[in-house]
């Protein structure tokens, strides 16, 4: 009876040991340069190898130079056995990804990259509901919640041209993305998977199990920050113009990587957040527009100042619904 009881016992901590051995050992063949193709590669490679070495590039990206990581220390989440690691004075972690006991992907992860971990947390995803919850009242009462909103719309009617225009220009970028990736398939899901992987080495996976109240949280963060603010708000500052090629490149290279050639019938869940987020930030380009528009017509930065602000406020309201609703479409749809 001891022998089977030592027994179980050895072989219970084997499998515990399992994915920090398989884990360690990806990550000492990454630091060796075994997994990773270089970005050289890539770009020299021929067109019908150039897909496969783009996704392979996009899934254990090299390490960077100097990276030092304690193979010691692991600590095992889920499918993920995360080490501790620095690059100079930098810290971080580099994450190996699990997929039946094989690295599916490693990558290198510094402190702050990543979603606070705050966030994740179920108090943050019930503030947000609550915050979310106290917005749309605000709305529906005399406020300058409301206000603001009625002023967005108002601006929306009287630029009507620019705002069609700028409809008209990016959505026309995604969909010929969109087209180019049945002509494309293999390099659009090589794309595909470099963004996915821009998106789980910044966190963003890790809320998928986290319940959907957390989840919208972090994508509205996500969003929010990143997207409407940081790439949206302060190119636009400039007379739009920066914002209005960002987004060009943005919105052609979103079309390539979520086109229905790849998605299939997971496309028709996913259409509403696809047309509410890119809404968000065809208004903030619109409100970019606007300012360029009032400047050149003699109205001055500050009028056409207003104008973005009220465009950005609209956005970020469009951003609020995408959220909750790809939020559940994570969870329950897909």
């Amino acid at each position: 009876m001891r022998f089977l009881a030592a027994l179980l016992l050895g072989l219970f901590s084997l499998a515990l040991a399992a994915p920090e051995e398989a884990a360690r050992e990806a990550v000492a063949r990454w630091l060796r340069g075994e997994l990773s193709p270089s970005l050289e590669e890539v770009l020299r490679a021929p067109p019908e190898e150039a897909p496969r070495l783009l996704e392979r590039f996009a899934l254990f990206p090299p390490p960077p130079d100097g990276l030092t990581v304690n193979l010691e220390s692991p600590e095992v989440e889920g499918n993920r056995v995360s080490f501790p690691a620095a690059l100079g004075e930098e810290v971080g972690e580099v994450v190996v990804v699990l997929e039946g006991g094989e690295a599916r992907r490693v990558y290198f992860r510094p402190e702050g990259l990543g979603v606070p971990a705050y966030l994740l947390t179920p108090l943050a995803g019930f503030g947000f509901f609550l915050l979310s919850l106290f917005w749309a009242l605000l709305l529906l009462r005399p406020s300058p919640f409301r206000a603001w909103l009625l002023e967005a719309w108002a601006l929306v009617r009287s630029q009507r041209g620019l705002y069609l225009f700028t409809n008209l220009f990016l959505y026309g970028l995604f969909a010929l993305g969109s087209l180019l990736a049945y002509a494309m398939p293999e390099l659009a899901r090589a794309v595909q998977v470099l963004f996915g992987g821009a998106l789980e080495a910044i966190g963003l996976q890790e809320a998928v199990g986290k319940g959907v109240l957390v989840l919208a949280g972090v994508i509205f963060h996500w969003n929010f920050s990143q997207g409407l603010f940081l790439t949206g708000l302060l190119p636009a500052l400039l007379l739009g113009v920066p914002v209005l090629l960002l987004n060009a490149l943005r919105y052609f290279a979103f079309g390539f990587a979520l086109s229905p050639a790849l998605l299939g019938s997971a496309f028709l869940f996913h259409l509403p957040t696809l047309l509410l987020e890119l809404q968000a930030y065809i208004l903030v380009t619109f409100g970019g527009l606007v300012l360029l528009a009032r400047v050149a017509g003699g109205q001055g930065y500050r009028e056409g100042l207003k104008g973005l602000l009220l465009a950005f406020y609209l956005g970020a309201l469009f951003l609020l619904a995408a959220a909750w609703y790809e939020a559940w479409e994570v969870v329950f749809l897909l």
